[in-house]
């Protein structure tokens, strides 16, 4: 049965990261919420086709496996594909290179739709809507041939499934850090815990594995 799953990287108080630009588009504090993540083997294999065997193993990298386990299509907000990055450049594919590591049907909420698939190498197609997050969902169930879909981001896009009821299953990966800026994750999202079951682990890194499953 296909499930609903978010992934996503939050400091100790509650921040996720803010005010993207060109030259990072995921926000200042990017590198910062995202160490421990990227320092398994896991990432250096799927991201960087890393097969050296460097990175670390342990808790972190076990959740990383996880991550792209078991995935049959992505939904993803138009900042975190790259849209406000070269907004008028039509032949503008996103900032995830030639072959992005998602391996799935990609469907892109954007104002702009509609706009034309871009096929990419590895298996990955970015499909562009405009339309209800629920429809967009259907859509993205019915092309996952079984599997789950993953809610990659940003964090508006997250949020906007959480406060539907749409997710199944919420990892966050909690950072030993303050950052004390950016867009707050918890604000509007209350009792989570009521419907979700609660885990924890922490890691060797210090990150703490914070899993909601419904």
């Amino acid at each position: 049965m296909t499930r609903v799953r978010v992934d996503l990287f939050v400091s100790l108080d509650g921040y996720t990261t803010a005010d993207p630009t060109p030259d990072a588009p995921m926000g200042p504090d990017w590198g910062r919420l995202t160490a421990a993540y990227s320092a398994t083997r896991t990432f250096r294999v799927k991201v960087f086709g890393d097969t050296s065997g460097e990175g670390t193993s342990g808790v972190d990298d076990r959740y990383a496996s996880a991550f792209f386990e078991g995935i049959g299509a992505e939904i993803m907000g138009a900042g975190m594909f790259g849209l406000h990055t070269f907004p008028d450049d039509q032949d503008w594919k996103g900032w995830w290179g030639d072959r992005p590591p998602f391996g799935t049907p990609v469907y892109v909420l954007t104002h702009t739709a509609p706009r034309p698939a871009i096929p990419m190498e590895g298996g990955t197609t970015f499909h562009f809507r405009d339309a209800a997050i629920e429809d967009v969902l259907a859509e993205a169930t019915a092309a996952s041939g079984g599997r789950d879909v993953r809610v990659g981001g940003g964090i508006g896009t997250a949020r906007e499934f959480l406060r539907a009821g749409l997710v199944d299953d919420l990892h966050l990966m909690v950072a030993p850090i303050v950052l004390g800026r950016g867009t707050r994750f918890w604000d509007g999202l209350p009792e989570l815990d009521r419907t979700h079951t609660v885990t924890t682990e922490v890691a060797e890194s210090g990150t703490i594995h914070v899993r909601f499953t419904r």
